[in-house]
C-alpha cells in the first residue's frame, strides 16, 4: 500500500438506488467495499479514489448500461480493478461479461469479487486482447483508462463481429482523440464513430462516450479448436488457482 492515508468510503448516494435495483444494489455495496479494502491495498486503486467510489467509479460506469444492447456478450478491455465490466456484469444480469486482463496479480483480485459478490454472469480471462482475436468474438467491447483511442481500436476491433460496438469510456478530450484516429478508423473497417453521453440526471456531468460500429467482416483469420483455445483456458484456469491459492492465505 502507498503512505497515502485511504479516505473513507462514503455511504451510498440517493441515485445509486435509482440505478441500482434490489440485489444489484447489495452487490454494488459488496463490490464498492472489495475496491476500498482489498482494491487499494493491491493498488488496483488509489486511496484518494475511495471517497469517490460512487460518483466516479461505480455511478459512472453504470450509467454506460444505458448504451448496452440486451442479451450481448460483452468483453471489458484490460478490466483491471473491474471497471466497467463488474459494474456492468452487476447492473445488467442479462448480459454475458468477459473481463479481459494480462496481470497475474489482477485477475486474482478479478476472480475474488466475482466469487464473492455471487455474479454468474462473469468469466475471467488472463490475456491480452491481440491474443484472443480470431478466437473468441463479442458483441460489444468496452474500455476505461485502457489507451488512447486510435492504439485502443487495434485491440477491439478484431474481437468484434459484424456489426459489433465498441463504447470507450473518455473524458474532455474525447472530441480530439475521435479526430486523431480518422485513420485508424478507416484502416479497422468501422462503419459509424460518435460521441455519445450517458448518464444524465444520475451522473454530473454526464459521461462520454466514443461509440464505434463494425462494419460488416468476413470470417478469416480463425484458427482451429486446439492449441490456442487450449492455452487460453490454461491461463483462464492459473487465474482461477491464483484465486483460490490467495483465499487460503
Amino acid at each position: 500500500m502507498t503512505g497515502e492515508m485511504s479516505e473513507q468510503l462514503p455511504p451510498a448516494p440517493d441515485v445509486a438506488y435509482e440505478v441500482f435495483h434490489g440485489a444489484a444494489m447489495a452487490r454494488a455495496e459488496a463490490f464498492a467495499d472489495l475496491l476500498a479494502g482489498p482494491g487499494v491495498v493491491r493498488g488496483l486503486l488509489g486511496p484518494r479514489e475511495v471517497s469517490r467510489i460512487w460518483d466516479r467509479h461505480l455511478l459512472n460506469c453504470a450509467v454506460i448500461a444505458e448504451a448496452v444492447p440486451a442479451d450481448v456478450r460483452l468483453v471489458d478491455i484490460g478490466s483491471g480493478a473491474g471497471l466497467p465490466g463488474i459494474v456492468l456484469a452487476i447492473v445488467r444480469p442479462d448480459i454475458r461479461v468477459t473481463l479481459l486482463e494480462p496481470l497475474l496479480r489482477r485477475t486474482v483480485f478479478l476472480n475474488e469479487c466475482v466469487d464473492a459478490l455471487g455474479l454468474d454472469n462473469v468469466e475471467v480471462l488472463r490475456a491480452r486482447a491481440e491474443e484472443v482475436a480470431g478466437e473468441r468474438e463479442f458483441e460489444v467491447a468496452t474500455a476505461r483508462a485502457v489507451a488512447p483511442l486510435d492504439r485502443l481500436l487495434t485491440w477491439a476491433m478484431p474481437l468484434l463481429g459484424p456489426d459489433g460496438m465498441l463504447l470507450a469510456m473518455k473524458g474532455e478530450r474525447a472530441a480530439e482523440e475521435l479526430e486523431g484516429a480518422a485513420s485508424q478508423l478507416r484502416a479497422s473497417g468501422a462503419r459509424t464513430a460518435e460521441l455519445v453521453t450517458v448518464g444524465h440526471g444520475k451522473v454530473e456531468p454526464p459521461a462520454t462516450l466514443v461509440r464505434v460500429i463494425a462494419g460488416p467482416k468476413p470470417n478469416v483469420g480463425r484458427r482451429d479448436e486446439g492449441a490456442r483455445d487450449g492455452d487460453l483456458r490454461g491461463r483462464h484456469e492459473v487465474a482461477k488457482r491464483g484465486a483460490r491459492r490467495r483465499r487460503k492465505r
